[in-house]
């Protein structure tokens, strides 16, 4: 059973130019830090092949060893490009049984839920994956309570809890993306992260969060 991973790319981000390079305190490159966990990943086996799929060389140096450079077409890194047309384009390129959608601006990501995602669709139990947050608390829509009865409130502990996607990891099969053109299928896997591993990467100040996370397990030899 082929097992792509593939890392959507682009250098021209808007909101914090440059953040696919940017570099952590101990001078690794945001890039780095998750494409050297799918080489992990790919010397245990889970993976066949890793790549990097951006639309300019100028990433190339960054790649370690184990992870190719395909080039996309340019008409993918515009605004208004969505997700689904980039993963389509990938998939029409590149021929596996499975495919593991990973993105470098959630870093925190560990390498056992990016293996436990895989596995569960390599396995043939579920025709995709992916890693989420679960959240016990009050929401609201409209001014009004969505999940509680604003009169008799519960312990947040025993709500029923909401999953949010987290941005790191998605795992889905061939037969499933070519009937729906998603990215998650009917009744998926889900892989339940924490907080941390959530953190995904948009503005400055969460580059500051995630760099002093990862700062911080570094020290710890994590």
């Amino acid at each position: 059973m082929k097992t792509v991973a593939f890392v959507p790319i682009k250098l021209n981000n808007e909101r914090l130019p440059g953040k696919n390079i940017k570099e952590f305190g101990d001078g690794t490159p945001l890039i780095n830090v998750v494409l050297k966990k799918l080489v992990q990943l790919k010397e245990d086996n889970t993976l066949d092949e890793i790549y990097v799929y951006c639309s300019d060389e100028a990433i190339i140096p960054y790649l370690p060893e184990g992870v190719q450079f395909l080039q996309r077409p340019k008409f993918l890194d515009e605004k208004t490009t969505k997700g689904r047309v980039i993963y389509e384009e990938f998939v029409k390129t590149i021929d596996a049984d499975v495919y593991l959608l990973e993105h470098v601006t959630t870093p925190l990501v560990t390498v056992e839920h990016i293996k436990d995602c895989v596995d569960h669709v390599k396995s043939g139990e579920y025709e995709s994956a992916f890693t989420a947050k679960k959240m016990q608390t009050f929401f609201w829509k409209g001014g009004k309570p969505l999940n509680f009865d604003l009169y008799n409130p519960p312990r947040t502990q025993d709500m029923e809890p909401f999953y949010i996607e987290t941005t790191s990891t998605f795992v889905f099969n061939k037969e499933s993306f070519m009937r729906n053109h998603s990215r998650t299928s009917e009744n998926p896997y889900m892989c339940e992260v924490e907080e941390i591993e959530a953190v995904d990467i948009d503005y400055a100040e969460d580059f500051e969060i995630a760099n002093a996370i990862y700062m911080n397990q570094l020290k710890k030899g994590n």
